[in-house]
């Protein structure tokens, strides 16, 4: 668990990057940190790994003040993921990438060898291959992978998207998604509002060194307050049933629909009402028009039967006279 206790920080003891910031991060969390620029994200994970410092207030990893734990410490607790993997590659081929996390801490041996060959296998690395020579998205892959094999309990991730095409990103992002399901605890600052309403299941937005809002992913992106604070534009999906909820008789499925799965399946809904309620409309038009006719077809024998009885009535006269 991370926690921040009334935060502040500066880079150089005057002008103050982070003012009075407080949250909690528990176990096994997805949280998200949005804002535009110089907001204070990216200082605020410096200071949830130790990096940096606060200038007042706490921050306290798993009830520790990180002033109080060696970097060693803060290592073996929380992997970080910079913005730029070629800032944190530094070895000549995959495999003692791999292994530097273990050699730093001094926990090189047997073990290691084999959490590095699994690792090697399970993200499909080419062991000698060497890593500047990688692309972008497999470069960022490699670099997420060397903080994995070291199994900390938190990753935090700066940007993890940055530079990387679609399939790249979604293939980072399922490795994130799926240690997160696996109970390691995650933190990421991301600008892309798709990835974050995708993964994330908590939002922390920011402005100007300070938190504005913290909850439920799409009750944040939703919040229009918050989108205007913090200068940040909702997902395509929840922006498009956000407008189309502006119509009073917007169907309030559609009105609530976050997701492209969730905004399908409330039209497909709403396309099935509308085909029922014809189906009704036509079926009691149907009904109108049997009865119409049978009417039609009652009065036409009603009037063929007056004919016929003023018919007689008249012959009845001529005779009498």
């Amino acid at each position: 668990m991370i926690e921040f206790k009334n935060v502040s920080a500066s880079y150089d003891g005057e002008l103050a990057v982070l003012r009075d910031v407080s949250f909690t991060v528990g176990d096994g969390d997805f949280v998200a940190f949005v804002g535009t620029n110089g907001a204070g994200k990216s200082t605020t994970m410096r200071l949830a790994n130790g990096l940096l410092k606060p200038t007042a207030g706490e921050v306290l990893v798993d009830g520790v003040p990180t002033t109080a734990l060696k970097t060693s410490e803060l290592a073996r607790r929380i992997g970080f993921l910079f913005q730029n993997p070629d800032r944190q590659i530094c070895c000549n081929t995959v495999r003692e990438e791999l292994l530097f996390g273990f050699k730093a801490l001094g926990e090189e041996g047997p073990a290691a060898e084999e959490r590095v060959d699994a690792i090697i296998e399970r993200f499909g690395f080419d062991a000698d291959a060497e890593p500047y020579l990688l692309n972008r998205g497999t470069r960022q892959l490699l670099a997420l992978a060397s903080i994995i094999v070291l199994a900390p309990p938190t990753i935090i991730l700066d940007e993890p998207t940055t530079g990387l095409d679609f399939r790249e990103c979604v293939k980072v992002m399922d490795v994130v998604r799926e240690l997160n399901e696996g109970g390691t605890t995650v933190i990421t600052v991301c600008h892309d509002m798709e990835v974050v309403g995708d993964f994330a299941r908590r939002v922390i937005a920011m402005t100007g060194g300070r938190v504005v809002a913290d909850g439920a992913t799409f009750d944040v992106l939703r919040d229009g307050r918050v989108l205007k604070e913090a200068h940040i534009l909702p997902p395509q999906v929840t922006e498009v049933s956000m407008i189309l909820g502006r119509d009073e008789g917007c169907p309030e499925a559609i009105a609530q629909a976050d997701t492209v799965p969730q905004m399908v399946a409330a039209i497909a809904q709403e396309l099935q009402l509308e085909g029922r309620a014809a189906a009704e409309a036509a079926a009691l038009a149907n009904d109108v028009a049997a009865a119409l006719s049978a009417e039609t077809v009652a009065s036409a024998a009603a009037v063929v039967e007056a004919k016929a009885m003023l018919g007689d009535a008249g012959a009845d006269g001529e005779g009498g006279r």
